[in-house]
């Protein structure tokens, strides 16, 4: 399985785990009183908006290359990153509000049966978030990272929730609002992660540096094959889940152009054999007077 299927399967599993989790949280919060677990359900189904828009962001970056987008289409991820961040930023927002008006008003302690649902749902809520982060770091894809984010900070909020509501419930009278307050520090919790999520894609689309395991491992490869040197600039960006790279490797400046070219293009291949993520590698000849 290529590693674009990898990531479009894995973001099945979030939009159907989000719909599900969406209406049990929604149901056992109107039932159960807890303002804390209807705002879980709001960041649920903005989830399930979120995780839309990473599979069509993945089925966008499937596309091959063509004569207006020579390097593909990846780039398009790290813009569905930015997406996702604002759908975490809205969710967070939305609840912030709905719990500083909840806190205002009175309202009914919540049901202790609410308690087992939460720990369900944090328990399903952090395996969703391994599973998903381990096939994020398979694939190098930052909007399956931010989808991930999106379980550890819907994990955060319903353990936020476990806690005001358990303080509500042991407390009895005067403490209703213990699951409003949980719910708005989460909101906290959630612009938090936001941030983390949002960094390393402003990154990518900058062409920032930062892929210094992958570089040595190309410098390392490099020296495997036969009329190789050394090398020098290494430069790599990052479209999606591949890597473009743009290497000066060093030759005996002594032989022919022509022997120069045929070493490139073992290097080359090389380097796309034994590197799966790489997409494009120019290889820059520079002489190596021994």
């Amino acid at each position: 399985m290529s590693i674009e299927q990898t990531a479009i399967k894995t973001t099945y599993f979030s939009i159907i785990g989000n719909i599900c989790l969406a209406l049990i949280k929604g149901l056992a919060g109107f039932f159960g009183n807890s303002y804390a677990l209807i705002a879980d359900a709001i960041e649920s189904t903005t989830d399930i908006f979120s995780s839309i828009l990473v599979l069509l962001g993945f089925k966008y970056a499937e596309r091959p290359a063509d004569e207006n987008h020579p390097y593909g289409h990846g780039k398009i991820e790290p813009i569905i990153t930015f997406l996702v961040v604002a759908f975490l930023v809205i969710s967070a927002t939305v609840i912030a509000y709905e719990s500083i008006e909840n806190i205002q008003t009175p309202h009914k302690v919540p049901k202790a049966w609410t308690l087992i649902v939460l720990g369900l749902i944090i328990v399903w809520k952090e395996i969703s978030y391994r599973i998903v982060i381990k096939k994020s770091e398979e694939t190098q894809s930052t909007s399956l990272k931010a989808d991930a984010w999106h379980h550890r900070s819907d994990a955060i909020t319903s353990i936020m929730a476990f806690i005001g509501i358990s303080i509500a419930v042991i407390m009895g009278k005067g403490y209703e609002t213990a699951d409003d307050w949980a719910a708005l520090m989460a909101s906290g919790f959630i612009l938090y992660n936001s941030y983390l999520i949002l960094r390393p894609a402003l990154g990518e689309i900058m062409d920032e540096q930062r892929y210094d395991d992958l570089l040595e491992d190309i410098r390392i490869k490099s020296l495997e094959v036969p009329g190789i040197t050394g090398t020098e600039k290494c430069f790599i960006r990052k479209a999606g889940m591949k890597f473009h790279v743009d290497l000066h490797a060093m030759v005996d400046g002594n032989i022919s152009v022509t022997e120069g070219h045929d070493i490139a293009h073992l290097l080359q291949d090389h380097l796309n054999k034994e590197i799966p993520n790489l997409e494009h590698v120019l290889i820059h000849i520079e002489p190596d007077h021994l």
